[in-house]
Parts: structure tokens; C-alpha cells; sequence
């Protein structure tokens, strides 16, 4: 199979980054957003894993992908999905919207974008991610926006994951 390459993009910033999917490691979940693509949704900044953003979507694929190319240290340039009952995020701790609530399930896909990650949650525990892309280009940039999007908010900007 040819590599496969993405682009992640803060909308409302103008910033973005092309990354490469891990198909040899992560091919289930790969195949799964590769699928889903385009996707977009407000941004957030994480709380607890520290240098993240992420956004928030239904659930797309047929059925869950395994734990593949599970990290809980995530390094600088990964991107990771996660999935979540609304029931571990549906608390007021995390100001979501009401898409969060007990009863669904959250897919969460997030870009690492410097270093000193611990995916380690009060409420839960450890929360293993699976990396499926890593950044090739443009993550020095897309770190500052981040940094940016931490300091000044993420109100009205928008991630989106499409085919490059």
C-alpha cells in the first residue's frame, strides 16, 4: 500500500500540518478516519494530558477499532483516537456541550504537539490512545498555534482532519 497523508488544520488560525498514517501499526483505525474523511469540529485544548488538541465527533466507523499502536506518552507530532461513553466526559469538569452525555459515545481525535504528555485522567485512570498518523510537516508551526489557542482560547476555531 502507498503512504497515505492527511492534513490537520486550525481553521480560523490558517495553520496546518500534513502527517503520515501508521497503516503498518494502527490498520484498522487508519482504514477507519481514512473512510470518515473529511471531519471538522471545535477545537479543544486538553486539561490533563497537557500539550493536546483534539475534537470531538460520533462515532464513524462500523464498530470500535482494537487498542492498536496503544501510548499513554504520546510524543510530539502523534495523532491519537480515543473513544469514550459520554458517561466518562459527560461531567461539568470538562464544559462540554450536551453531544457529551451518558448514553453516547465520543470519538476523540487528537494531535500531540510538544512534549511531557502523560495520558493519565483523575476521574479514570490511565487512558491509553492509539497513535494511527504522525506529523511530517509543519509541526512547528501548528505547536505555535496551539500554544496560542491555550493562551488566548479556542472559542470559534476549528480542527479538521482531510485527505492531502
Amino acid at each position: 500500500m502507498a503512504d497515505r497523508f492527511i492534513e490537520v488544520s486550525l481553521v480560523k488560525r490558517g495553520i496546518h500540518c500534513t502527517a503520515k498514517l501508521l497503516d503498518d501499526r494502527a490498520p484498522v483505525t487508519c482504514a477507519a478516519v481514512w473512510d470518515a474523511l473529511p471531519l471538522g469540529g471545535d477545537v479543544y485544548h486538553a486539561k490533563y494530558a497537557r500539550n493536546e488538541i483534539y475534537a470531538l465527533f460520533p462515532p464513524f466507523a462500523k464498530s470500535e477499532p482494537p487498542l492498536e499502536n496503544p501510548t499513554v506518552t504520546p510524543i510530539p507530532g502523534d495523532l491519537c483516537y480515543f473513544a469514550f461513553a459520554g458517561t466518562e466526559l459527560g461531567t461539568k469538569a470538562y464544559g462540554y456541550d450536551t453531544d457529551v452525555r451518558p448514553g453516547t459515545t465520543v470519538v476523540d481525535l487528537a494531535l500531540f504537539y510538544e512534549r511531557n504528555n502523560l495520558l493519565l485522567n483523575g476521574d479514570v485512570g490511565w487512558v491509553p490512545g492509539i497513535v494511527w498518523g504522525q506529523v511530517t510537516e509543519g509541526l512547528e508551526a501548528m505547536a505555535e498555534a496551539c500554544n496560542d489557542l491555550w493562551r488566548s482560547g479556542a472559542q470559534g476555531e476549528t480542527l479538521t482532519f482531510r485527505r492531502a
